[in-house]
Parts: C-alpha cells; sequence; structure tokens
C-alpha cells in the first residue's frame, strides 16, 4: 500500500536570505531614518534603560555603557543569525532616539513581531507611528514575510494607538501574557497580513 503525504509547503522567506544583505537604512518622512545601531549609540540605551516610562513596557535593564555594546553587538549577530532586526530611530548622521525591530522572526513561517520605544525627546510627534510603517513595507515587500504581530499591554494605550494608525488590527486579547514589573499583564493583540495594506 503507498501512502501519499500531502506536500510540505516551501518556507514563505528562504533561510539565508536576511543573512546576505546588510541591513539597510530606512528614511522617514518625519526627516529622521532607521538605521543599524553603532557601539557609539551606547550612551542612549543607557538613557532608555533609566526612563520609567520605557522600563514599565519594555524588559530594557541596561545598567552600563559597557552593557550597551554588548547588547548593540548582540542585536547585529541576530541579524545575521536571522533571529531579529533591530534599528535605531535616529537622526541623520546623529544620535538614537529610539528603537523598533522584529523580533521572533519565524522565515518559515512568515511572521514576525514589531517592538519599540522612544526617548521622551522624541515623543508626541508619530515617529513611532511612521517607523512602524516604515518597517511594516520592509518586511512585507523587501524580506517578504506574511505576517506582522503588534503586541502590548491593554494598560499601554499609546501603543493602542501606534498599531491602530499603522494598520494593524486588533484580534483579541491574550490573558496574563507578559510579566512586567508590577506583575501579569494582559496584552492586545494586533496584526497586519500581506494584502491588508
Amino acid at each position: 500500500m503507498v501512502t501519499f503525504l500531502p506536500p510540505v509547503p516551501a518556507p514563505v522567506v528562504p533561510a539565508g536570505q536576511m543573512a546576505r544583505q546588510a541591513q539597510p537604512v530606512l528614511g522617514l518622512p518625519c526627516g529622521l531614518e532607521l538605521r543599524p545601531w553603532r557601539l557609539s549609540d551606547a550612551g542612549a540605551l543607557v538613557a532608555a534603560s533609566h526612563d520609567p516610562a520605557i522600563r514599565q513596557w519594555n524588559r530594557l535593564l541596561v545598567e552600563t555603557t559597557d552593557q550597551a555594546r554588548r547588547r548593540i553587538e548582540t542585536m547585529h549577530e541576530r541579524w545575521r543569525a536571522e533571529l531579529s532586526a533591530i534599528w535605531a530611530i535616529a537622526r541623520p548622521d546623529g544620535e538614537a532616539l529610539g528603537l523598533i525591530g522584529w523580533g521572533d522572526i519565524d522565515l518559515k513561517g512568515g511572521s514576525a513581531e514589531i517592538f519599540y520605544w522612544i526617548l521622551p525627546a522624541a515623543r508626541g510627534g508619530g515617529v513611532v507611528v511612521e517607523a512602524t510603517e516604515r518597517l511594516t513595507q520592509w518586511a512585507l515587500n523587501d524580506l517578504g514575510l506574511h505576517r506582522l504581530r503588534l503586541c502590548h499591554s491593554v494598560a499601554n494605550p499609546a501603543s493602542c494607538r501606534v498599531a491602530t494608525k499603522a494598520g494593524y488590527a486588533l484580534e483579541g486579547t491574550m490573558r496574563s501574557a507578559l510579566l512586567h514589573a508590577d506583575g501579569w499583564h494582559d496584552e492586545h493583540l494586533h496584526a497586519l497580513v500581506r494584502g491588508d495594506v
């Protein structure tokens, strides 16, 4: 007796596609850019780690410049390993003002989750929405992913506004999904799939 198995789908994005290319610099309409982190940006990571609003919603614990430099080196290693893609939100040829990137990248399954933070000096001008829209375009059109997620604590309405403005539909609430310093938080799950934008 011959057993016929259904075909195994090909990877959505072939392995190596990300690692073979240099991480691009991407312009934003506001005049800022998304660029790879530099060792000289270590001070921005330390400053972010000491910002109460960033620490409230992110797991960023970088106390020293040396720790920050190691974190930046790890960002580059994770790009080459195709595990994450993290950019600095920065002034052209200038200082880093925030961070945005893709984590939990699954090239075979065609998905990733976006995360971000912004320092106080750059808040309130729609920068994070622009950066989210630009990285969404890159993930879908340049990298070739199919489904993108944006998750945030239900107690963080600013991230909910970013998700909505950037076109990520609210799909539901994940109960007790992420441990913050003050305990377990329910999280909103927003998502966008190829064809939505």
